[in-house]
């Protein structure tokens, strides 16, 4: 093992040292952004922490599952034996809701914490119904068509496991949607998000207005959505800094519901000036 990688693992067990003893309270949590998305919120320096410490309501965590337990990593090759689902979210997360009356922000807010799983889509997700299990009283759930909103929703991204979730009577979890699903009949119940790689469906990238053709499409998109109760995501949202402000505004002009980034300090201080 290279002396990089003994460090890495070094922090790692640290900061986890260090969160089992350091008491979280919503007090200290700033108001929640609404439409603040942490992209691959597991490579920022405290995983889970950064993002709550800068409001906001929605992380991805890539998991991988690898004998038996559910391993936070973007690649296999940088999977290290402390970094589980259970260790960087939902044990901070429950305990973080246990400390404030039950949920993570104040008021009606569901944090989500999006799964995106990155190995085989239906062995994984056995895996990982049976890990909330666990964490169920703080947990979202679906029961027989009924939704009952917990303190956290899950929401199932990446390598989704279609079958399996549209058959399970009680789900934990929901489903990550992509466009074509604004054209089934499966309920909103199941796929309350729709998500997309912006680059799939549109050229611009932040310079000078949208086009028109492309924002009446975005609109037409975003509408759909709204009208099957749904939320819309895109991702590869990230473009050039100076363009960066003025594409951020055009998908708050146009309500989309949630803006991903890996520049949390960024899209904070953009969304408190734009309210």
């Amino acid at each position: 093992m290279s002396y990089k990688k003994i460090l890495y693992r070094l922090y790692n067990i640290l900061f986890l040292l260090i969160f089992s003893c350091t008491p979280t309270k919503t007090s200290t949590l700033p108001a929640p952004l609404m439409k603040a998305h942490a992209h691959n919120d597991y490579r920022h320096p405290h995983p889970l922490f950064d993002a709550l410490a800068y409001g906001y309501v929605s992380v991805e965590a890539d998991i991988h599952h690898v004998d038996g337990k559910l391993f936070v990593a973007h690649d296999t090759e940088d999977i290290t034996n402390e970094r589980t689902l259970q260790a960087l979210y939902l044990d901070p997360l429950r305990k973080i809701v246990k400390e404030n009356r039950g949920k993570v922000y104040e008021g009606d807010i569901s944090f989500i914490l999006l799964i995106d799983i990155k190995s085989n889509a239906d062995t994984t997700y056995r895996v990982l119904r049976e890990v909330l299990k666990k964490y169920k009283d703080m947990l979202t759930y679906y029961n027989r068509g009924e939704c009952k909103k917990g303190a956290v929703t899950i929401i199932v991204s990446g390598n989704r496991p279609s079958e399996l979730m549209k058959n399970e009577i009680f789900r934990l979890a929901a489903y990550d949607g992509r466009p074509e699903d604004l054209e089934s009949q499966i309920p909103n119940r199941l796929i309350p998000l729709i998500s997309a790689n912006w680059t799939d469906y549109f050229k611009w990238n932040g310079e000078g207005p949208i086009p028109i053709d492309e924002k009446k499409y975005l609109n037409q998109f975003v509408n759909k959505a709204h009208q099957q109760g749904r939320q819309v995501r895109f991702w590869a949202t990230d473009v050039a800094s100076p363009l960066q402000q003025n594409f951020w505004k055009t998908l708050l002009e146009n309500e989309v519901d949630f803006i991903g980034t890996d520049k949390l300090k960024i899209l904070k201080d953009f969304l408190l000036k734009n309210k």
